[in-house]
């Protein structure tokens, strides 16, 4: 009894509820060794400023993992996507034209990803890592291995409306430093969320997740949903590099390459399966959320360069270990049986099986 409560309690309504408990931890813990950092307004006003790029990129690699796929392309589609940005809005002074020829790269790139995957059949992990390779090189060659200085920027309806400020950008109190992007990046996260969890789409990425062979059985078409799928991280890939470049007034050739691993990361801290079939964008906020305040709070808490990955790497172990012990009823069963607790391991089991979700009977038709 009481573990069907638990489970039928607040960690099963709220999605990504165990992920929100580690950040609070992990926030509060910070709070207390590095007060003068986390409990003044700023750091979080920089962190509604630095961390929608990451955000958006995790969310997409979300519904990309969520079907049991990868993507590793996209830090190359950040670079490329920027470079088209940065050309048309510098040198051709094309303004809101660089938008869209910027989110039209990002888009053409994801669709030759799906359609690589889906049509030629290419499995998603080779298809992607060639065109990492390949546009990452575009950019270079395009470019010419130059960086592009966004001089003025600021003065631009673009600048103002994509990573301008709420305030006046030249007033030193918090409440005028909290960034745009902020709210156009809660905007997109929102809107795929309800996309994931109450549209067609959504449900049919977790089907192909599960299987690809029970998706056609049931009436989707994989391929479709699987093109579909590559072009909207490549339309969010591009977002990003938008929003990195106007941020930085400054273009780069790798500027998106810091983001492969991390982006990943945030993905499975968060919960989403690594095979496929279970997926959640609260939880990947989170872990975004969790990645960024980590290395800021350990530098602020006095911990040197070479002890911060160290301690990255616990706490993110620590956060998937501690999110499949609470989500998975199995998980706990098979720990407590081999710490030799097999009576509460039973009860355990029995519990969950009880109170576990119910399985998805077809896709909605409408």
């Amino acid at each position: 009894m009481p573990e069907t409560s638990f489970r039928s309690g607040l960690f099963a309504r709220i999605e990504g509820l165990p992920i929100i408990v580690v950040f609070a931890l992990i926030l509060g813990l910070f709070m207390y060794t590095a007060p003068e950092v986390f409990l003044a307004p700023q750091i979080y006003t920089t962190l509604l400023s630095t961390a929608p790029p990451l955000i958006l990129l995790g969310v997409g690699l979300t519904f990309i993992i969520g079907a049991g796929e990868i993507d590793l392309s996209f830090p190359s589609v950040i670079a490329f996507s920027g470079y088209v940005f940065a050309v048309l809005f510098k040198e051709y002074q094309l303004g809101w034209i660089a938008v869209l020829g910027s989110l039209a790269s990002g888009l053409l790139v994801g669709v030759v990803n799906g359609l690589l995957i889906a049509r030629v059949g290419i499995p998603s992990f080779i298809a992607t890592l060639g065109t990492q390779f390949f546009w990452s090189g575009m950019a270079t060659v395009l470019s010419g291995g130059r960086s592009y200085a966004l001089r003025g920027a600021e003065d631009s309806s673009v600048w103002q409306l994509l990573v301008g400020n709420f305030g006046d950008p030249n007033a030193i109190a918090w409440q005028d430093q909290v960034s745009i992007q902020a709210l156009w990046t809660a905007l997109i996260v929102v809107l795929l969320w309800f996309i994931l969890n109450r549209h067609r789409f959504g449900e049919h990425i977790l089907f192909i997740g599960d299987s690809n062979d029970v998706a056609r059985v049931v009436g989707i078409n994989v391929e479709r949903e699987k093109i579909r799928l590559f072009t909207l991280m490549g339309g969010l890939a591009a977002i990003a590099a938008m929003m990195l470049t106007l941020e930085n007034k400054n273009f780069f050739g790798n500027q998106g390459q810091g983001y492969l691993l991390t982006a990943i990361a945030a993905v499975l801290i968060g919960g989403t399966s690594i095979f496929g079939g279970r997926a959640t964008i609260v939880g990947t906020v989170f872990g975004c959320f969790i990645i960024w305040i980590l290395e800021a709070g350990l530098v602020a808490s006095g911990l040197t360069g070479a002890w911060v990955r160290t301690v990255q790497g616990l706490i993110f172990l620590i956060a998937i270990v501690f999110y499949l012990l609470v989500e998975e009823p199995g998980r706990r069963v098979e720990l407590m049986r081999r710490l030799g607790l097999r009576r509460e391991a039973g009860r355990s089991f029995a519990a969950g099986r009880t109170a576990g979700p119910p399985r998805r009977a077809g896709p909605r038709q409408s």
